[in-house]
């Protein structure tokens, strides 16, 4: 039976649960195991639970990527670009090759009317799956639930991974700094600060604060949520994306598990403290279910290898699972 909130962007009720198994953007293994470990959850068949209908789209071998990241973690440079400053943009050439099959894979989704559900991996995949979504419905607007801003240039980040770095690649940022990866120059860049809003920020990096002060970017840390409250913060967030509608129009949620307290999600590879209780991180796109206009879903950083015990590889993806769930309609009542 149908159940949950109308979809006004695919009221034919058809998704697509796209597997990015991906860790090149970041520097630890596991990360590329989520996808397989929420479908083995049960994620599939819950979501025909609640009225879709599913199909399974790969993107990219799992075994192959983590042979290649092996490889060149064991090579000097690690697969990197390198500035005057010094190396700054680890795997590039890895990240530009996953990124773009990512892409291809929710572009071919998306234009058959399917809605995309993209399981990371981690948040490097985004500049795949925002860039094909934003093919389909180029006035959408990008939700961003995560701990970090994900917005470090090429010149600004420090650790050179690039899943710090997704959003300003979408934004076009980089494409005119020297050195910058040529496998990323597919990227669009057609994001506009005007049309991503963020929720749940607490671990900003000072280049990155410039850069969403500079642009003029909706930026909803912690202290937001604390001081208006969850709903708030949300309504705040789409009038943000969609002004001239009052936060009515499509919109893209790209979830990073981290957005959740560890205390909630601890199986993630960069987890801060004092985030967003299981609840709040459920309430989010709960609202946006339903509002009918979500067009497309992220849930990416769920890492089961490092968990301390089993009850923390449970805890993450039971709750990566829900995340998905109700953002595709489940509700309490």
């Amino acid at each position: 039976m149908e159940t949950g909130p109308h979809y006004n962007y695919y009221k034919n009720r058809e998704l697509s649960i796209i597997s990015a198994p991906f860790s090149g953007g970041q520097g630890k293994f596991g990360v590329e195991k989520g996808p397989r470990y929420m479908l083995k959850h049960g994620l599939q068949s819950r979501l025909e639970e609640l009225g879709w209908s599913t199909e399974l789209e790969a993107t990219l071998d799992e075994a192959e990527f983590v042979t290649k990241l092996k490889k060149e973690k064991e090579s000097s440079t690690g697969g990197s670009s390198v500035l005057d400053g010094g190396v700054k943009a680890k795997r590039a050439d890895m990240v530009g090759e996953a990124t773009e099959m990512v892409y291809k894979s929710v572009s071919k989704v998306v234009q058959a009317g399917r809605f995309p559900v993209t399981l990371g991996g981690d948040h490097s995949v985004a500049m795949g799956t925002v860039s094909a979504v934003l093919d389909k419905f180029p006035e959408a607007g990008v939700l961003w639930i995560d701990a970090h801003a994900d917005i470090n240039t090429i010149e600004t980040t420090d650790s050179g991974n690039l899943h710090g770095c997704p959003v300003s690649f979408l934004m076009g940022l980089n494409q005119d700094i020297p050195g910058c990866p040529e496998s990323l120059k597919w990227v669009p860049g057609n994001l506009s600060p005007k049309k991503i809003a963020f929720i749940g920020l607490r671990d900003i990096d000072a280049g990155e604060k410039k850069i969403l002060k500079d642009l003029g970017i909706s930026a909803f840390s912690m202290y937001h949520v604390d001081k208006y409250g969850i709903n708030a913060v949300v309504e705040m967030a789409m009038k943000a994306i969609h002004p001239e509608t009052n936060g009515e129009g499509p919109i893209m949620c790209s979830y990073d598990v981290d957005g959740v307290d560890p205390l909630y999600i601890p199986a993630t590879g960069t987890p801060v403290r004092g985030g967003l209780t299981l609840r709040e991180g459920l309430f989010v796109v709960e609202r946006l279910a339903e509002t009918g206009n979500l067009v497309a879903l992220d849930v990416v950083e769920c890492n089961p290898d490092l968990a301390i015990h089993d009850i923390h590889v449970s805890n993450t993806i039971s709750a990566g699972c829900a995340i998905a769930r109700c953002a595709l309609g489940e509700t309490l009542l």
